[in-house]
């Protein structure tokens, strides 16, 4: 079992506005190294024989070969252009998997994610066909909706779902033939939708997503705690 092909879909679509920096986010530098980097050499290192479809904005293309040519191995990471949305940016990655076994689709910008949680992803994904890591809300949460009336949800209930989120290819890749919908949020959301149940898994609360500056000061503190 353990001889299956793996593929990442390293999903950096993204303009990353939110971050008010001239470029997309994950081509602000972290130690020294695009915050891109980092996420891919993180499963490079996970696994030996993982094939990688890195998506990419169609105007950051020259980058995104720059990055692939900084690697030992570029013929592992093929580049791939994204779509309008989330959901047709890993499409056009599932379009060039034509060989059975287990895809993890991530956030590019998820650079911190740790060999230990791919592994565990791929192992559970080959028991049960998938793994979504989750890890526990641990503020207060309200909803409010959109009459303006809140009401307090019981936080014990409530999972913050993180990426990769991990499938058998014959699950994942039959559930994108269909046409987008306004509820696909993430992969799990588009596999449910085709009938599908997904199962989580403990994810990790150090696999943050670079979003705001204070996100990539909190990345350079865990990554400098690391290496002291």
């Amino acid at each position: 079992m353990n001889a299956m092909r793996k593929y990442a879909v390293i999903v950096a679509g993204g303009s990353g506005l939110r971050m008010g920096a001239d470029k997309p986010k994950q081509f602000l530098l972290l130690q020294g190294k695009p915050i891109l980097w980092h996420t891919l050499n993180a499963f490079l290192a996970a696994f030996s024989d993982i094939s990688i479809k890195l998506v990419l904005p169609l105007n950051f293309m020259n980058e995104g070969k720059q990055l692939v040519a900084s690697f030992n191995e570029p013929n592992r990471i093929e580049l791939v252009t994204g779509g309008a949305t989330r959901f047709d940016s890993v499409k056009n990655g599932l379009k060039t998997i034509d060989t059975p076994g287990i895809v993890f689709v991530h956030d590019g910008v998820r650079c911190l994610v740790s060999k230990e949680l791919i592994h565990r992803c791929y192992e559970q994904a080959i028991e049960k066909g998938s793994a979504i890591p989750a890890i526990a809300a641990t503020d207060s949460i309200r909803i409010e909706t959109e009459q303006q009336q809140q009401y307090v949800v019981n936080r014990a209930q409530v999972k913050i779902i993180q990426t990769p989120q991990t499938f058998q290819t014959e699950i994942l890749l039959p559930a994108f033939e269909r046409e987008y919908q306004i509820e696909f949020t993430d992969e799990a959301t588009v596999v449910e939708t085709s009938g599908q149940q997904v199962f989580l898994i403990d994810g990790d609360y150090q696999n943050i997503k670079i979003t705001r500056p204070i996100d990539l000061f909190i990345a350079e503190q865990i990554l400098q705690d690391k290496t002291n």
